[in-house]
């Protein structure tokens, strides 16, 4: 079968008679970890099996920010990277479903009907045997097959993938990042913790004390970091950079509710407006801190430079 092109469809109204007939998993896949990569690859595989695309069913926002707004946890990626990351896993299309009350609202036996038989027309699904959906908590791997068994379609359980011990989740990476041990988040993501974004204007304070920063919003009300870092920053021409990173909503300055990342970049004299970075995060040097003075703020982010320094020099 000649593989599908990568497609990203935003919403149960932009489904498509072609869209019909697909291998499918669901979930919210934020920050696409080895655990959900398992379960990728047992998706990708049956959709081989069944000739048919592989299909990804996400949420946005994601249901447990629809429930708890601004106190619900931090995303530790964007919808943007999420996208990426699931594309490279090998999923083919994306439905990405607006969870809102009529979603929400809809029991297991209509989310069921409207969205994976009437839309989707699939002919398996992947899902964990601890599913649950629908408004009625009714939806489960117990319902799913049976419903499969009426429908024409099959499904399977997905593998709990684990690590010293323990369930590789984005909870566990959230609480490995504040903890500062990147070493335990990068075994349970595959990959360095990175937070990515484009560079835009900021009020050039820094240029102004002596330590010119790239601004990158992160247009979320919560970050999975919060503090100053030893961070490398990737270019899109390939290139690393080693830094500083400060990740918050700059108390001393600005006092916003959301937060900001501010990369300096050690040695570095170019341009980087308009460019997408990627900020590899290494070493928490301390926390985020409102100073009495500008002159205070600038006498420690020298410190916070020589200890940059001194923690490429060690590991160089």
């Amino acid at each position: 079968m000649k593989p599908a092109p990568k497609e990203f469809i935003r919403g149960l109204h932009n489904l498509r008679p072609r869209h019909r007939g697909c291998v499918a998993t669901i979930g919210t896949f934020d920050g696409v970890h080895l655990g959900h990569r398992a379960i990728l690859r047992q998706l990708t595989d049956a959709a081989e099996q069944h000739q048919q695309p592989a299909v990804a069913i996400i949420f946005e926002p994601q249901p447990h920010e629809y429930f708890a707004r601004e106190r619900a946890p931090a995303r530790l990626m964007r919808l943007r990277e999420k996208i990426q990351a699931l594309f490279s896993a090998g999923v083919q299309r994306i439905l990405c479903l607006r969870f809102n009350e009529e979603l929400r609202s809809l029991t297991a036996q209509q989310f069921i009907d409207r969205i994976l038989v009437q839309g989707l027309g699939i002919h398996h699904l992947v899902v964990g045997d601890d599913f649950r959906f629908g408004c009625d908590r009714a939806g489960d791997f117990e319902l799913l097959t049976a419903v499969g068994r009426e429908q024409g379609f099959t499904v399977s359980d997905t593998c709990t993938l684990e690590h010293a011990g323990a369930r590789i989740s984005s909870t566990r990476i959230r609480q490995a990042l504040e903890a500062g041990e990147f070493g335990l988040a990068e075994q349970l993501l595959g990959h360095p913790y990175r937070i990515g974004g484009r560079v835009g204007y900021g009020k050039q304070l820094g240029r102004q004390l002596g330590v010119p920063t790239a601004n990158v919003q992160l247009r979320r009300y919560r970050s999975p970091l919060h503090g100053v870092f030893a961070i490398t920053a990737h270019r899109a021409d390939g290139s690393a950079h080693p830094g500083v990173a400060n990740v918050g909503v700059r108390p001393t300055v600005s006092g916003s509710t959301r937060p900001i990342l501010e990369v300096h970049l050690l040695d570095f004299t170019g341009n980087l407006y308009g460019e997408r970075i990627d900020v590899e995060f290494h070493r928490k040097l301390r926390e985020e801190q409102k100073f009495e003075s500008i002159d205070k703020l600038q006498e420690q982010l020298q410190k916070d430079i020589a200890e940059a320094k001194q923690f490429f020099k060690e590991g160089s």
